[in-house]
Order: C-alpha cells, then structure tokens, then sequence
C-alpha cells in the first residue's frame, strides 16, 4: 500500500524557479510536480522552448516515491556525470516525489571544470529545494456503498470519522453513495462498516 508522500506545491503551470550564478554562468533552476514520466517530459520541453536560447537543459525527475518511483536524469551536453546525476542524487535525500527539476545554464564564458560543475549543480539545485513549498500527497480511492435509508446516517457519520467525502448520493430504494476515501484509511473504514451493518454492506472499492 501506497504511503504518504510529500510533493512539490507548484503545478506545471506554475512552476518554482530560483537563480544562481556562478564565474558568470547563469543556472536558473525550475521545478515542479509531476505525476507520470510524460508530463515529466512535456515540462521540460515546455522549459526548453521558453529559454531556446540557453546552452544547456540539465533535469532529473522521479516520479512516485519510495519503493515505487520513476527516474529520468540528463547531462543535456555538460560533461557526463557533473550535472544530472548530482541533482539525482540530492533529490533521492529528500522526502519529495513526483519532481522534476530542470536546471537551465546559460554559459557565461568561463569553463567550470567538472568539480566546478558538479558544485554549481547541486548548490543550484539545493537553493531551489530549499524554497520550495510542499505539500503531502495522499493517495485516495472511490468507494461506492449501497445501503438501507435506516442505516443513512449512522454510515454518513461513519464515512467522515475515517475521512471520507461523499460525493454523490441516490436515493432510489435504498441508497447509494459514492465517496472518496485515502487508500490507507480503507481496511479500517471496511472493518468498521461490518460492524456497523453487522456485514450487510459491503464497500466496492473502484481503482
């Protein structure tokens, strides 16, 4: 089961971006959320075609997170090993998944040497972590239920106490009731809606 994580606030619409500059370099450092490894790559083709004219798109994205995580990673020109791979590296130390970070370098004239690289990279790419707001990314699943009106209630009630949301409700000859419910509140809230209806409802959870 999928556990808690934490993701970046900005969407791809609305990206974080910090600067540094470096024996005249400019790395201006973009990030965002990313939830598949297409619209991973959709954003860095969006960055590359608004700064066109930069010598290098450096990036490394993971999504997902933990034993469950996607990772793509570019040197996009610098020598190999000196740009992606350290911004990798610093973003698997943290607690945030479904990122990409692209680090744009507009060559300012004076060659770095691969040290020079590799610091300039990650202190890039620790100034934008930095700064970045979060927050925790839940993952959540629909559950239908069809139940009795007598039980209306006592199961609406029981639905909000494991931090459901119900969505949709019909009211025919019994109800039903669409929700919405974490993925990790689940087992529980099936457990407790046994007891609640003595095993009578039973809840269908949709994926």
């Amino acid at each position: 089961m999928s556990k808690p994580y934490f993701v970046p606030s900005t969407s791809t619409d609305t990206p974080h971006r910090s600067e540094t500059e470096v024996a005249r370099s400019r790395f201006i450092t973009t990030v965002a959320r990313v939830e598949s490894v297409d619209e991973a790559r959709k954003f860095l083709a969006k960055v590359r075609s608004a700064m066109a004219d930069a010598n290098h798109h450096v990036y490394a994205f993971r999504v997902g997170y933990g034993q469950s995580v996607i990772e793509g990673v570019s040197d996009d020109g610098e020598p190999t090993g000196t740009a992606g791979p350290p911004v990798l590296a610093i973003l698997r130390g943290t607690d945030i998944g479904d990122t990409i970070i692209v680090i744009t370098r507009y060559f300012g004239g004076t060659k770095l040497g691969t040290g020079g690289l590799v610091r300039a990279y990650s202190e890039a790419t620790h100034i934008a972590l930095n700064s970045l707001k979060t927050e925790q990314k839940i993952e959540k699943r629909w559950v239908g239920l069809d139940l009795p009106y007598p039980l209306y209630q006592p199961i609406k009630m029981l639905i909000l106490d494991y931090g459901g949301t119900i969505e949709e409700e019909t009211f025919t000859g019994e109800v039903s009731l669409m929700t919405i419910f974490p993925l990790e509140a689940i087992p529980e809230f099936e457990k407790a809606l046994s007891d609640a209806s003595a095993g009578r409802i039973k809840a269908v959870v949709l994926d």
